[in-house]
């Protein structure tokens, strides 16, 4: 098997790892908080200290953090992948980041000999955890290509998309229609619901009905019992959100979906769901319309923030 590296074990990447191990792969691998891939170490995972010395010892490198910044931290400097990096090398990030900072890196990893691809991921922890991951690259088709086999054994639907950030541009407008389906599917379900129909007959025939894409279907039982973990929380959300208005706006795009998003999401977080999952979006809504109704009513306690960082949807 070939030595796989992987950099950024969090709530996705450290399933995403998993997955190589369970197939039989030597995985090398380090994060930010060590004692978060100590299961994985149990398992097999061989720890490094550095970003650096996990692609030195991979012949493919995974990499996998939340955003531009985190992804600067461990490329960059003394210790970062790309000091890591030799001819020949293929670097995976699974990362959903601007396509620009993405693009950028991998003409820094080309210049070092090795290929760079984006390979976004649509889907949560149970997704990944039963590799039923859809897979968006971008790059280079040589490089896709040798990977291909690896990114197959991570879900069923594996497409390469075009050159290097297209992976991601998908991956944003994937997750423009996510945020969009949630608003609607939470209004529509408040509406019933005030109008004297219970919210667990309204949520159910609405999941069921036309409307019920394989994601609202998911967060159906959200909407009605809020979990602790998020799935993929509010604050990632957003973040994805606002790249895509981001990107948009430099080519004077209109994007009203995600501007609408944009806004509910903001709401969200200052009520204390951040690290909530999307689907607090129903609760989030219900709340402000409380507000608009009654604005001496008492405003409820805000919900604990402890709940674990979604991953990406």
């Amino acid at each position: 098997m070939t030595a796989i590296g992987f950099v950024g074990l969090g709530a996705m990447g450290s399933r995403i790892a998993g997955r190589l191990l369970t197939a039989g792969h030597e995985v090398y691998g380090t994060n930010r908080t060590a004692a978060r891939a100590a299961s994985l170490v149990e398992r097999g995972l061989a720890w490094r200290e550095t970003p650096r010395e996990v692609a030195e010892v991979a012949s493919i490198v995974f990499s996998m953090v939340t955003d531009d910044a985190a992804l600067e931290a461990i490329t960059s400097g003394a210790d970062g992948l790309l000091a890591g990096l030799s001819a020949g090398k293929i670097w995976v990030d699974m990362s959903t980041v601007s396509p620009a900072a993405s693009v950028t890196l991998a003409e820094r990893a080309s210049a070092l000999g090795s290929a760079m691809l984006d390979a976004p991921v649509s889907g949560s922890v149970h997704e990944a955890e039963d590799g039923r991951l859809t897979i968006m690259v971008g790059g280079e088709e040589d490089a896709f290509a040798a990977v291909e086999p690896l990114l197959r054994e991570l879900g069923p639907v594996v497409r390469h998309i075009g050159a290097n950030g297209q992976g991601l541009r998908l991956k944003l407008a994937l997750n423009i229609s996510l945020a969009a389906q949630m608003l609607a599917f939470s209004e529509g379900a408040l509406l019933a619901e005030r109008g004297g129909i219970a919210r667990e007959l309204a949520v159910e025939v609405m999941a069921e009905s036309a409307i019920g894409s394989p994601f609202l279907r998911g967060r159906a039982p959200l909407v009605l019992d809020l979990p602790d973990e998020a799935w993929f929380d509010v604050e990632l959300a957003h973040k994805d959100i606002r790249l895509a208005l981001e990107t948009a706006e430099r080519e004077e795009l209109p994007l009203p979906s995600a501007a609408l998003a944009d806004e509910w999401l903001t709401t969200a977080t200052s009520l204390g769901y951040g690290h909530h999952d999307i689907a607090s979006l129903f609760t989030v809504m219900a709340q402000s319309s409380r507000r608009l109704q009654s604005p001496a009513e008492p405003k409820r306690a805000e919900p604990s923030t402890s709940g674990s960082k979604g991953p990406d949807a």
